[in-house]
């Protein structure tokens, strides 16, 4: 099974996560992404799991999970079918 996204080095330093999407290194601010992940210790942040899939990353001592896609601000929308008489 082929990874959704491959990520990599995912840390935190001070008020900021950094990892590596695809390749790209990437810095987002905790406190715009996850209250949770903001109120959390260190090591609750240090203890997380990625997907196999590459979908999401999950951080099971505070039940918090984020989607890549989510973090790269991807929408995904449902396509409508048209219904035919």
């Amino acid at each position: 099974m082929k990874a959704y996204h491959d990520i990599k080095d995912l840390h935190f330093s001070g008020e900021y996560m950094m990892l590596t999407i695809d390749g790209d290194e990437r810095k987002f601010r905790i406190k715009e992404i996850s209250p949770a992940l903001e109120r959390a210790s260190q090591n609750e942040r240090d203890v997380y799991e990625i997907s196999p899939s590459g979908y999401g990353i999950h951080w099971p001592l505070i039940d918090e999970d984020i989607s890549i896609d989510g973090l790269l601000g991807i929408v995904h929308t449902r396509e409508l079918k048209r219904k035919t008489a």
